[in-house]
Parts: structure tokens; C-alpha cells; sequence
């Protein structure tokens, strides 16, 4: 299989399927197309790996969430690049007991330990949102000793085998009628302990460092993003897998936008006369300053739409809008001068509106300013 197919699809399940229901259908597609049982099918081999990155999706609730309203691109920006070998450890529950070969749990311990997810969170501000930004971040994380190169032990010295559970790493007791087997106490399930350690980690075979990593956030992402950088997180122990990086994004408010979605709301103020008699006025937006033509008796409140001048969709192709609500400039007495005043009066008075200071011949003395 080529492409990215909907991952329900590839699993065979409709969008409402529970949990249950995901991973039955992936253990019976896994069955089928297992490369083991498949020797040289390169086509089963591409079937396997399409219906473990469906799986590794559909099984977690947050990804699975992101995917239903995203589709492939909400799942895809955070560094997801189709299937990944490592995460096989993650479906040794489901296949474990299927196949006579070694398939072992990236969880096991003999095998080595997995490293732990990290989060950051990266705040954005609304133009670095709309329109993708490249951020450099600093994530402190455990990795791998250089100096013993994962094993813990000295230079010139290897880890020995345990001798408490004779390298099996579990250690086996009876109870009555049943034989238990328990992870060793004296090696941790290592099978091996370290008599001599390394001076760099102290034994641990981790050592803490700071990774500069340079992220690219993709346009439209809002507060509540998380993009997924795989093999990002802390290096595992004894030649387990990375762990992942989570990046959380959070928007900062912004002093004139206001944002709904892909689209950006904000307010110009015109004054009387031009929502009167009409206008043509220049309002800012994310893509720069845009002409606005404000037709006569427009009313405050009123919303016009700028199609396409907003925020760039994460889910689909194309922006939202970007949506001017007008406001009525009412200026202070004290800013107006003495012709304006008398401007005014005389409309209330031709009105017969009441105004305070107003008075008879008004109208007249406005009349003379023009003759």
C-alpha cells in the first residue's frame, strides 16, 4: 500500500469503533501480513507497517482526536513520518503471542529500557501562529554515556553476569502448586550488574545534556497544538529505543486582533459623517493593511468580511476570514473647535434636537461661515 489512506480504512473499522474494536482489527490485519509469515512480500510488508502507523494512531485517545478533526495533517506536523520500527514494542501485547519467534516488548528490560517522553511548552504570538515560525529550543534530557557507551561500566571493564538469576534477569520461587517468576532483585532485570562503573555516568549509562533542537511549527497551529518529534525525548538504557518530544503551543493574546478559529475579528472607528455619507477607510490585518469601503448610513456594529485575510486552516487547504466590526468615534467637546461646535448645533437645531449650550440663530451664524 502506497499513500496516506484513512487510517480507518486501512484497518477496516468505521470512525465510531471502540478501542476494542481498533486493536481486533489490527491484530487480525497483523496475523495476515507479518513479514515473517510473508518472506520476500514486500507488498505484505508495506500492508504490516500501513496497519501499525493506523494503529499507533487510533489507540491513543489524543492522536486519535487530533486525526478526527485534522486528518493525517494533525498528526503529520508534529514529526510523525509514517511507520516507525521502534514503536513494534508498543504491539507486543497484541502480537507477543502470535508468532513462535522472538518478539520481544521494547519494554522489556533485558532488551533495555525505553527513554521517557518530555514536554515543552513554546509560546507564540498571534503573527508566528498564523503564518509558521521556526523556533530554536533547548531541551535538557538523559543521554547516552559516550565515555561507556551505555553500559555504565569503567573503560576496560564489562557488565558481569548477574549472579542471583544466572543472566535471566527474573528470579523463580514455588507457591504451592505454582512456580512464579519475579525481575531479580540484585540486577534490576538487567541479567548483568556493573562491579566496576564508569566515572562520566557513575554506573548509569546516562548522562544529563542539554540538545538544541531547531523546530519548524507549521501555519494556523492555535493554543492546544502539540506537534510529536519523534526520537526526540531521553535516550533509553542498555540500547532501549528514544523517547518522544512533545512541543505544546500556547498563543499570546494580541493588543488588536482577536482570533476565532482561522478567523481574526477587529474594530475600526469611523466618525459621523462617515457613516452618514460613506467612506473608504484602511484597516490593519495579519496580511497587512487592507482598503475597507464603508457605504452611507452604515450603522455602528455593523461587520464586514475581508474573505481569505485571516488564518491559514491546519485541517484543510485555505485561510479563514478576517471580520471588521465598526465602531462610532464619538470625540470629546474639548477637541473640537469653535466652527465645529457651531456645526453641530446648528444640525440638532435643524433637527429640533435640544443640545446643551445651543440657543437661537445658531443656524444663522452657521449660515454666515458660508456666504
Amino acid at each position: 500500500m502506497t499513500g496516506k489512506t484513512d487510517y480507518y480504512q486501512v484497518l477496516g473499522v468505521e470512525r465510531s469503533a471502540t478501542a476494542q474494536e481498533v486493536k481486533s482489527a489490527y491484530r487480525r490485519l497483523a496475523v495476515r501480513y507479518h513479514p515473517d509469515k510473508n518472506p520476500g512480500d514486500q507488498e505484505a510488508e508495506e500492508c504490516f507497517k500501513e496497519a501499525a502507523e493506523a494503529y499507533s494512531v487510533l489507540s491513543d485517545t489524543d492522536r486519535r482526536a487530533r486525526y478526527d478533526r485534522f486528518g493525517h495533517r494533525g498528526v503529520d506536523a508534529g514529526g510523525f513520518s509514517g511507520f516507525d520500527p521502534s514503536t513494534f514494542g508498543d504491539f507486543a501485547d497484541i502480537l507477543g503471542d502470535l508468532f513462535g519467534f522472538g518478539f520481544s516488548s521494547r519494554r522489556s528490560t533485558r532488551r533495555g529500557e525505553p527513554g521517557a517522553d518530555l514536554r515543552y511548552e513554546v509560546a507564540l504570538d498571534l503573527e508566528e501562529a498564523a503564518f509558521g515560525v521556526e523556533k530554536t529550543l533547548e531541551i535538557p534530557r538523559l543521554e547516552t554515556c559516550e565515555t561507556c557507551s551505555g553500559t555504565g561500566a569503567k573503560d576496560g571493564s564489562q557488565p558481569v553476569t548477574c549472579a542471583a538469576c544466572a543472566g535471566r534477569g527474573q528470579v523463580r520461587f514455588t507457591q504451592g502448586f505454582f512456580t512464579v517468576a519475579r525481575t531479580c532483585p540484585q540486577c534490576g532485570g538487567e541479567g548483568s550488574v556493573v562491579d566496576d562503573p564508569c566515572t562520566a555516568c557513575r554506573g548509569a549509562g546516562r548522562v544529563q545534556k542539554e540538545r538544541t533542537l531547531d523546530v519548524k511549527i507549521p501555519p494556523g497551529v492555535d493554543s492546544g497544538s502539540r506537534l510529536r518529534l519523534v526520537g526526540e525525548g531521553e535516550h533509553g538504557r542498555k540500547g532501549g529505543p528514544t523517547g518522544d518530544l512533545y512541543v505544546d503551543i500556547g498563543v499570546r493574546p494580541h493588543d488588536t486582533f482577536h482570533r476565532q478559529g482561522p478567523h481574526v475579528l477587529s474594530e475600526v472607528e469611523i466618525d459621523y459623517p462617515q457613516a452618514v455619507l460613506g467612506a473608504t477607510v484602511e484597516v490593519a490585518t495579519l496580511h497587512g493593511p487592507e482598503k475597507l469601503e464603508i457605504p452611507p448610513g452604515t450603522a455602528p456594529g455593523r461587520q464586514f468580511r475581508l474573505r481569505g485575510k485571516g488564518i491559514e486552516r491546519l485541517d484543510r487547504a485555505g485561510s479563514g476570514d478576517h471580520v471588521v466590526a465598526v465602531a462610532l468615534r464619538v470625540p470629546h467637546p474639548r477637541s473640537l473647535s469653535e466652527q465645529q461646535t457651531d456645526l453641530l448645533r446648528a444640525l440638532a437645531e435643524s433637527q429640533g434636537k435640544a443640545v446643551k449650550g445651543g440657543g437661537k440663530g445658531v443656524l444663522e451664524k452657521v449660515k454666515s461661515l458660508f456666504e
